[in-house]
């Protein structure tokens, strides 16, 4: 008889008067990115922002190549920069803002799994989670814990058996 494997979901749903100030300019920070996104092709602009553990922010966003699929998301441009330029920084938190979109509470941009899994990757090299912070145009912002939620049967390093 089969047996039924569970993992719960849990994200926050916040309005942008109930986040600290540190996430609220985490998010504007990453909505600027957005808006400097190179996006001709789809008109979907996403930034992201990082905050590593020196206090510094590393800014990403999506960059479309008419070659699909040779441009790269945002959260990638962030990360592999983050880990390019300060391998040792610890990244505490993501904001990731998509501005053009039909959002609604239900409805927020999430990253597309490639994203989860690079950002899956960082995260389980360090010895905390990493918080996100999704947005769009509603002003609403879901937030999770760690990006185990947004991708709760990963692939990692541990399955290779390496």
């Amino acid at each position: 008889m089969a047996k039924e494997i569970k993992r719960e979901v849990s994200l926050l749903l916040y309005t942008t008067s109930e986040l600290t100030t540190q996430v609220k300019d985490l998010i504007s920070q990453a909505k600027e990115a957005a808006q400097k996104a190179r996006a001709p092709y789809s008109g979907f602009r996403v930034g992201a922002a990082l905050l590593l553990s020196d206090g510094s922010i590393v800014l990403g966003n999506n960059q479309e190549n008419a070659a699909y699929p040779a441009g790269l998301c945002a959260e990638r441009v962030a990360f592999f920069s983050a880990k390019a330029n300060k391998p040792e920084a610890i990244i505490l938190k993501v904001a990731i803002v998509a501005l053009k979109m039909n959002a609604n509470e239900h409805n927020i941009p999430a990253p597309c799994g490639s994203c989860r899994q690079v950002m899956s990757e960082y995260e389980n090299e360090q010895p905390e989670p990493i918080e996100v912070y999704l947005t769009g145009r509603t002003g609403d912002v879901l937030m999770s814990s760690s990006i185990e939620n947004l991708l709760p049967f990963k692939f990692s390093s541990d399955q290779l058996g390496n």
